[in-house]
């Protein structure tokens, strides 16, 4: 049996996963939670939480681990952490991802930035920073980004067994998805083999950084009098970064014909144009470049270009979204 290194007040080890539907986190949780039990001979709990099950949205795993004589009398989602995965550094734009947790935690987090970039990001004052490409890892064997964080979990999570694991992705995908047994071990030991780890020590007065739990802009407090939308509909200020899985579409102006097939195909309306006269003086659409807030990374634009205009490209994390946006030429109201 696993002895856990540290337990809280009512004898728990507890981790929470950070991340977005799309990207496995419901499914890992699953997998470490029974695991934990069935493999490693502990007493556990797993479950997660999340919105509409959809591609983008919000997702928290929630796993416990006990000794087996400890009875399970709590399953409330994780409030103080003491290892936390995060699925995709932008989740940082929108989420608190390490509320709760304490100075000495671990979170784990799928990026290629550096420690001390994590470190600024995301606003804590020290405890152990882990960090693997999961990513990379996943586009390279041909896999999702959550087995290569389980992976990166279990280098964590040393009281548990990574041979237990290795069996356990192969009972959960041998039956359906036989051919996806071997990448899937092959993602799970480079995860596991590929975290580096960065510890930044804390003033014992350090403070335990409070858990939030996160609040609707608009409610019965906050709404305005009479329940008036004075924005209804906008789109304008949503952004669809956490929704990537590593690839996006690059413009490659000098082959672009302006037959606009690219933006038939894109779902959520990413290209910019702009009309200007054409060699013969007649006014004309011409695209100008993509606007990035706005794409998910679905690469159906690169599928329908007739001309080999747009390619799709790793997203490395040296801002290349960032730097080549177009933003959308939008005309707003001004509201005096």
């Amino acid at each position: 049996m696993s002895r856990l290194p540290k337990v809280n007040e009512l004898g728990f080890f507890e981790i929470r996963l950070e991340s977005i539907g799309g990207l496995g986190a419901n499914l890992a949780g699953k997998m470490l939670s029974e695991d934990g039990v069935v493999g490693n001979g502990l007493n556990g709990v797993g479950f997660s939480s999340y919105g509409s099950e959809k591609k983008g949205s919000p997702v928290k795993a929630h796993i416990r681990f006990c000794d087996p004589e400890t009875n399970i009398r709590d399953t409330t989602p994780i409030e103080r952490p003491h290892v936390v995965g995060i699925f995709h550094d932008a989740l940082f734009k929108t989420i608190d991802c390490t509320s709760g947790i304490y100075p000495d935690s671990t979170i784990l987090v799928n990026s290629q930035k550096t420690p001390d970039e994590l470190k600024h990001a995301m606003k804590i004052p020290g405890g152990t920073i882990a960090i693997v490409d999961a990513t990379g890892i996943a586009l390279e064997e041909q896999t999702k980004a959550n087995t290569a964080m389980l992976g990166a979990l279990y280098r964590i999570l040393n009281f548990l067994d990574p041979e237990s694991m290795r069996l356990t992705i192969r009972r959960t995908f041998e039956k359906k998805y036989p051919h996806l047994v071997e990448p899937n071990i092959r993602t799970f030991d480079r995860g596991f083999n590929e975290v580096e780890f960065q510890t930044y020590l804390v003033d014992e007065k350090t403070m335990l950084k409070p858990f939030k739990r996160a609040e609707k802009l608009l409610g019965y407090k906050t709404q305005t009098i009479g329940g008036t939308i004075i924005n209804p509909g906008n789109s304008i200020l949503k952004d669809l970064s956490i929704s990537r899985a590593g690839m996006l579409p690059h413009f490659h102006e000098d082959k672009c014909i302006n037959c606009a097939a690219c933006d038939t195909a894109c779902p959520d309306f990413c290209f910019v144009w702009e009309e200007k006269a054409d060699k013969r003086g007649r006014p004309q659409m011409f695209l100008q470049g993509i606007d990035y807030q706005y794409c998910k990374g679905c690469l159906k634009c690169v599928h329908a270009c007739p001309v080999d205009a747009l390619s799709s490209e790793r997203e490395y994390n040296d801002g290349y979204a960032d730097k080549n946006r177009v933003p959308h030429l939008f005309d707003l109201a001004i509201r005096n």
